[in-house]
């Protein structure tokens, strides 16, 4: 039996719901793997558009979820024929919808018509299922997602439609293997490669009618894929590896002349999608370029990956130019294979070779095998940083070039996107295009893009340096909003937002700004809801951690994660750190029995918070409501320097949170918030909020069709929800509050 939404708890998100899948006959979602759900279910799943879900029939697959259009009833899952298939279903069926956590594709296998398999190549097949969520055994289609952020562009299509022709289609691919186990989706640095091809469904394999994936030899790009002009933020990377490349390979002599080999071997790093590979090619535009793909070499056997590097070296040596190995760190990983010093091999080769130089591209350079730095390979590094508030803006105007669109405000979109590069950006821009789109096929008026429209994508698209790891929702309550806690504002105020919005400010009076703040309080007083305030005030990423769930039982994978924590931090600057319940993950060193994992923990915070490599516009948050247990380096001058304490509220922030929270409460004329304030001594703010939905529901349990919230309700309701401040603990804590 299908239970609509409206008879679940919105207390907290649910496991799964039973819904009615229906045949989506809109020829927008046809066959690209998105199952459309009401606004109200993603609610109650705890989840949001574009994220993942599970779809159980008679077997379970896995889809993309996007929006419902407007008259969908709840207890409907919109289903593309594809889709419906893989899960079992037929028209009018239950199917079980439920959150699934899904990993970026190391490897996908598929097979497909001779064909498909023969004339696509594995980069346009890639790019085709690019964003598609698969499992082995689903049925695919070479339609590419083109919805949502990081979804295949118009390249798909038209690699397509001259590979295959006007079929490409109607082809159905069929997933073999997946790597890591379970539903992934198809990212940029996936492998996607052929298995066995298969004859059409309707005719059984011949045998011997089989093809193999072969190695193709890499060809030169012709044309750059935008101008150097329009390189954004990388001008003087670009202007470095312009001169490198002129004195190497135009002006050898020189180098000569003053003793020096004209070799050159570059390793150009930085976040993923900040565009290291275009820079590349923007500057070798007039140049022989040779290009391989790390992650769909590395994926080959061990001697198909040396043929296909030989091949390409080959070509270069021959012929000059520039070879270029794209994420190089799936080809030659830290971890070194025995062809990789083959492989390692053939490199060495274009760099000693008179008129060829290599360059290699890497999101993750400490993964690369530590020998391609060597002074024969690559002996230059080019490093390219996110863009901050006014490059974004640069690159939306040049996304935006010839773009219809009314009175956009790219200072504050800018300022709106920390820790975008330029990929997530063009994602941006596809988005807004999506929903300005469906406004002119509704309206019949000419396309044009809004700040409306950009507004409503920035809660869909998600910045790719913040992929891999959990954040707190921002929303729009600034601290405006926040009608107590004077002291709290104030002190966060001073410590985060003056360093961001004043800087001219510190360097005129020659002092650092606060590296970090220390909240600390009773339960439920509202120390996280502050810093959600915080970071929407401040337009800053926040990068929550709870707890200890940083440890880890292998030696140096916590340290580790405490390292990565704070490089993505660095990556989507201006940022926040919040460590919330940080005695857990920061306890008094010596007196933990766990093999030294926490003092390893703390050691590697404070190195972080106050090391060699300094924190620029990365702020550290921690919560606690046990200040006494937190390792007392970590609360000295320079790291966690500033203690704030989080008063339990008083009448008048009582109050303040009553009202607030009354707002959507259809509350009676007997109902006096100041009165029931002055009564709620001991209650926290999430104590007062719970009271005011215990209310609710009370009135519910008394009719079904109540209309108001009365006092009766209000005073039922303080019988279920009761104090929860403990005396002695605000006690204790304001004691440490005084002593400090």
């Amino acid at each position: 039996m299908t239970q609509g939404v409206s008879e679940f708890s919105d207390e907290s998100p649910l496991t799964h719901l039973r819904l009615t899948a229906r045949l989506n006959t809109s020829a927008l979602d046809s066959r690209r793997g998105v199952v459309r759900l009401h606004p109200e279910v993603l609610a109650a799943l705890g989840i949001r558009e574009w994220d993942a879900v599970a779809l159980t029939g008679s077997r379970t697959t896995a889809a993309v979820v996007g929006i419902a259009p407007g008259g969908t009833p709840p207890g409907t899952a919109l289903l593309d024929d594809v889709t419906m298939s893989n899960a079992g279903l037929r028209e009018s069926t239950t199917v079980i919808v439920a959150p699934v956590a899904v990993y970026g594709a190391k490897s996908v296998t598929l097979t497909g018509s001779r064909l498909a398999s023969t004339s696509v190549s594995s980069a346009t097949l890639r790019m085709a299922l690019l964003g598609k969520v698969m499992t082995v055994g689903d049925t695919v289609s070479l339609l590419p997602r083109d919805l949502g952020p990081g979804t295949s562009t118009s390249a798909a299509t038209t690699a397509l439609a001259s590979s295959v022709g006007i079929t490409w289609t109607s082809e159905l691919l069929t997933v073999t293997g997946v790597d890591p186990a379970g539903p992934v989706s198809v990212q940029p640095n996936s492998s996607v490669t052929w298995g066995d091809a298969l004859t059409p469904a309707t005719t059984p394999p011949v045998p011997g009618d089989q093809a193999q994936f072969t190695v193709t030899t890499p060809v030169a790009t012709a044309t750059p894929a935008i101008a150097v002009d329009d390189l954004r933020g990388a001008h003087q990377q670009a202007g470095r590896l312009t001169e490198w490349l002129k004195l190497a390979l135009d002006e050898p002599k020189l180098l000569e002349t003053l003793g020096a080999k004209p070799n050159l071997g570059v390793l150009v790093s930085g976040p993923a999608g900040v565009g290291k590979a275009t820079l590349v090619r923007s500057v070798c535009a007039q140049r022989r370029l040779v290009e391989v793909d790390g992650p769909d070499v590395g994926a080959l056997r061990a001697e198909d990956r040396l043929a296909a590097v030989a091949s390409a070296a080959a070509e270069v040596r021959e012929r000059g130019g520039v070879l270029l190995v794209t994420d190089v760190d799936a080809l030659l990983p830290a971890t070194a294979e025995p062809v990789g010093t083959l492989v390692i091999g053939e490199l060495r080769t274009v760099v000693a070779t008179p008129g060829a130089a290599f360059v290699a591209t890497s999101a993750v350079p400490d993964g690369v095998d530590a020998r391609l730095r060597a002074p024969d390979l690559c002996d230059r590094e080019l490093g390219l940083s996110l863009p901050d508030g006014a490059t974004r803006k640069a690159l939306l105007e040049v996304l935006l070039r010839g773009v219809p669109s009314d009175a956009l405000e790219l200072d504050e979109i800018g300022e709106r996107t920390p820790g975008f590069v330029v990929a997530d950006l063009a994602a941006l821009v596809r988005e807004a295009a999506l929903r300005a789109a469906a406004r002119a096929s509704t309206d019949g008026k000419p396309p044009a893009l809004t700040q409306d429209d950009f507004t409503g994508a920035l809660s869909v698209i998600r910045p790719l340096s913040r992929s891999a790891t959990e954040e707190i929702s921002v929303g729009s309550v600034t601290l405006a909003d926040v009608g107590d806690m004077v002291e709290t504002k104030q002190a966060l105020t001073e410590a985060v937002l003056w360093p961001l919005q004043h800087p001219d400010t510190f360097t005129r009076l020659g002092v650092d700004p606060p590296r970090g703040v220390l909240l600390y309080g009773p339960p439920g007083c509202g120390k996280t809801f502050v810093v959600r305030a915080l970071a929407s005030t401040g337009r800053l990423s926040v990068h929550a951690v709870k707890g200890a769930e940083l440890m880890d039982k292998w030696v140096g994978s916590s340290e580790k994660s405490v390292r990565e924590l704070f490089r993505r931090a660095r990556d989507s600057a201006p940022s926040l750190v919040f460590l919330d319940e940080v005695d857990a993950l920061a306890p008094r060193r010596g007196q933990s029995s766990d093999s030294g994992v926490a003092d390893r923990v703390v050691a590697a915070l404070l190195t972080e918070l106050d090391g060699i490599d300094p924190l620029r516009d990365v702020v550290v948050l921690g919560a606690t409501n046990r200040p006494d247990l937190i390792d007392p380096a970590l609360l000295r001058p320079g790291r966690l320097e500033k203690l704030v304490f989080v008063e339990p509220p008083d009448a008048d922030a009582r109050r303040d949170i009553l009202r607030t929270a009354g707002k959507s409460i259809p509350l009676s004329p007997d109902v006096d918030l100041n009165a029931i304030a002055d009564e709620l001594d001991g209650y926290s703010a999430a104590d007062c909020v719970a009271l005011l939905r215990e209310s609710a529901l009370t009135a519910m349990r008394r009719s079904i069709d109540a209309a108001d919230v009365t006092l009766a309700d209000v005073e039922k309701a303080r019988d279920a929800v009761r104090p929860s401040l403990d005396p002695a603990q605000v006690a204790s804590l304001r004691a440490f509050s005084e002593g400090r």
